[in-house]
């Protein structure tokens, strides 16, 4: 009852922001918040995984509920937008799937047991948002369409990295948690070439892209530490990880409105 109750007043804080109730306009605002719904994915395990290692208890909860709610909202969003049958039935399955993966986030106090759960969950649930944004890049004629899923799948990495780091300093990272976690870094750092190459970027752009990369310097070296006892590791990767996440969300929707 504790945790539904946190669940209802994240959503009601959401929904007292403009951009909350905003619903999907265009393919460009579809495919960011498609996209967003991959990050999503992975920073609720991470945040989850903080929870339980009693990382910054008060700010990850909060971070959790808010996410689910935002989560549950655009998938909403994206089932009634959806402008082809495939589209469609993508998202059909990713609720099926989002059910399953919310049970467990809200169900119970975290715990090892269930970590190993939500980890294993988060993939799923990713790689069916990740099928329902490139499918609506795909119906996307501009370049601009492209760098909104690119972008906005940079915000995807950073949480992805952090959900690793922190499955890993919890004990219940699996066989393949750290080659994932060294993947998503190297995919991250190609993919920021490529946004920084692109030949559409405004000044505006550019200047939001050369925060992300102070922000990425900041959050590899935290990603560098080794994990401790005294969580200080831990936390800084807590902390680094939301503040590219924030300049990153600001990049995607520059790279939104390019295409209106």
């Amino acid at each position: 009852m504790k945790s539904l109750c946190k669940f209802v007043l994240a959503a009601c804080i959401f929904a007292a922001g403009g951009e909350a109730l905003a619903q999907i306009g265009d393919l460009h605002s579809a495919i960011n918040k498609a996209g967003r719904e991959r990050m999503l994915s992975q920073r609720m395990a991470k945040a989850y995984f903080q929870i339980g290692q009693q990382i910054e208890v008060e700010r990850s909860s909060k971070l959790l509920d808010a996410s689910i709610a935002q989560f549950d909202r655009q998938l909403v969003e994206l089932k009634n937008y959806a402008p082809t049958a495939e589209i469609k039935d993508t998202y059909l399955k990713l609720e099926k799937v989002w059910l399953a993966y919310k049970d467990v986030l809200l169900g119970t106090t975290p715990s090892v047991a269930n970590g190993r759960k939500v980890l294993e969950i988060s993939e799923q649930v990713l790689a069916l948002a990740h099928q329902g944004t490139v499918q609506l890049e795909k119906l996307s004629a501009s370049q601009s369409g492209r760098l909104v899923n690119v972008s906005g799948r940079q915000r995807m990495l950073s949480q992805r990295m952090a959900k690793f780091y922190q499955a890993m300093a919890w004990g219940i990272g699996d066989m393949n948690s750290a080659a994932e976690l060294d993947k998503a870094r190297k995919e991250f750092a190609a993919a920021q070439q490529e946004l920084s190459a692109a030949p559409v970027n405004t000044q505006q752009i550019k200047d939001a892209l050369e925060l992300v990369r102070q922000q990425w310097f900041f959050f590899e070296n935290a990603l560098n530490q080794k994990s401790a006892g005294d969580k200080r590791a831990q936390t800084a990767v807590a902390t680094t990880s939301e503040r590219i996440l924030d300049e990153m969300e600001s990049t995607v929707g520059l790279y939104e409105k390019l295409g209106r």
